[in-house]
């Protein structure tokens, strides 16, 4: 497994960035930096807890991905996750909108998922580093 590079600090006018000696440091580091957003607040809301029941049982606890049986839980391959069809960016309405949710199967939201999200990204991106808007 390649071992993941540590960042050291840099310019003043950048902000903090991730540094530390070990990955397990530098992704604890990571994930309290983006807990502390407004958009994963959200997901701790009782409203989202709710509604992400709601998404589960519509769905029939089954993967609309691949066809799964959708378990409790947080670790295994077949984990319930509720997943947002369009990235919502922070946009509450588009956060709580039953449209756009869906249940899947973590292994599936934790790679083909993230595969097209930063696929996407990377097109977004023009030659020369232009992001396009």
């Amino acid at each position: 497994m390649a071992r993941l590079k540590t960042f050291k600090p840099g310019p003043a006018r950048l902000g903090p960035v991730l540094g530390g000696g070990d990955r397990a440091a530098v992704l604890r580091q990571r994930d309290k930096l983006r807990a502390e957003t407004d958009a994963r607040k959200m997901y701790q809301t009782k409203e989202w807890q709710d509604l992400r029941l709601v998404i589960l049982e519509r769905d029939g606890w089954v993967c609309q991905a691949t066809g799964v049986w959708l378990i409790k839980g947080r670790e295994k391959p077949n984990a319930a996750v509720v997943d947002h069809i369009e990235p919502h960016r922070g946009d509450p309405a588009l956060f709580f909108d039953p449209e756009n949710l869906r249940s899947v199967a973590k292994s599936w939201h934790d790679s083909e998922k993230q595969k097209a999200e930063k696929a996407a990204a990377r097109a977004a991106i023009r030659p020369g580093g232009w992001v396009r808007f």
